[in-house]
């Protein structure tokens, strides 16, 4: 065979068993260590940013002390295992079952920010959690029932790396354009939240073809430099070009978002755009009949509408609390 041969026929067929449950379960667990390892890094950065001229900046003077900062690394070790468990969720069961499970990350936060304040959850708290984890919990088993995978295929793959290119440089000119020619001069911080969540989402479908190929070319007898091998080592720079420039935005969104900002970002964006891929490129609900369809739109407005009535519901308790703590002082 012609080693750069491009024919789709001459790659060896991608195979996975499939363990939903199991990769839900590894879906959650890695949700927690997101939770934990944003909070701990959002505490780093605002103690780093409190001591420089512009709390908004984060240059590399400001990164280099982040590594000389505990709480900061202990954030670090414990998202970098969230990423390495979510992975592995990702190799037991469809990308559309376990990524929609990382919205639970903020459910997380929000019981970490209770326990760090020591005041309990409100009424409003808990009831947008319900709300978040019942639109998840539907979304999730109809996808389970329905959801099936299909060996990768080179054509999947490239329209995967074309589309990351486009985002890219979307980004790019947005980013351009905010500097050159916005009236402030200046990225708003929404935006590195949204391009975080956004490559982040990348990096979990790339990751998971990645995977996959790699234990094909660990199954196959011997190990030959084919259009198969090209492919998979593009992946793999677009996934560390994805993966670095996602830690980057993560970094600069905790200095003007809030922690639950940051986290919802990436557990509301981050599965947004991997289920979109894992449905309209991987195919993975090419056989799901309409009522699942019906039921996917529903339940996933229905945990982003929890999303919405969290974060708000945290705001609103927040006034609350400092009103009653002016109130008191006075």
């Amino acid at each position: 065979m012609n080693w750069f041969d491009m024919s789709v026929a001459d790659v060896a067929p991608i195979t996975i068993s499939s363990l939903p449950v199991a990769g839900i379960a590894l879906a959650i667990v890695a949700a927690a260590l997101l939770a934990v390892g944003n909070e701990f890094q959002a505490r780093g950065i605002s103690k780093v940013s409190a001591k420089v001229d512009e709390p908004a900046a984060l240059g590399m003077r400001q990164f280099r002390r982040l590594f000389k900062s505990g709480v900061w690394l202990l954030g670090t070790l414990s998202l970098g295992l969230s990423v390495l468990v979510q992975l592995a969720s990702l190799t037991l069961a469809p990308l559309i079952v376990v990524q929609p499970v990382g919205v639970v990350a903020l459910v997380f936060a929000a019981l970490l920010t209770a326990w760090a304040t020591h005041r309990l959850p409100s009424r409003r708290v808990v009831r947008s959690i319900l709300i978040c984890v019942g639109g998840v919990a539907v979304f999730v088993t109809v996808a389970a029932l329905v959801a099936q995978q299909h060996p990768i295929q080179d054509a999947e793959l490239i329209a995967i790396l074309v589309v990351l290119g486009v985002v890219l440089l979307a980004l790019g000119g947005s980013f351009v354009y905010f500097l050159r020619f916005s009236p402030r001069r200046a990225v708003p911080p929404i935006f590195f939240v949204l391009a975080g969540g956004a490559l982040t989402g990348f990096v979990a479908t790339l990751g998971k073809t990645v995977i996959l190929r790699v234990q094909t070319v660990l199954e196959s007898p011997a190990f030959m430099v084919d259009s198969a091998t090209i492919l998979t080592g593009a992946c793999v720079l677009g996934l560390l070009v994805a993966g670095g420039l996602s830690i980057y935005f993560v970094q600069m969104s905790h200095t003007g978002n809030r922690p639950e900002v940051v986290v919802a970002g990436l557990t509301v964006i981050d599965p947004f755009v991997a289920v979109i891929l894992g449905v309209t490129i991987l195919g993975e609900a090419a056989g799901a009949p309409w009522w699942a369809l019906i039921l996917f739109v529903l339940a996933g407005g229905v945990a982003v509408a929890g999303v919405f009535l969290l974060s708000a519901a945290q705001q609103k308790d927040e006034r609350l609390a400092v009103a009653a703590s002016d109130a008191s002082g006075a």
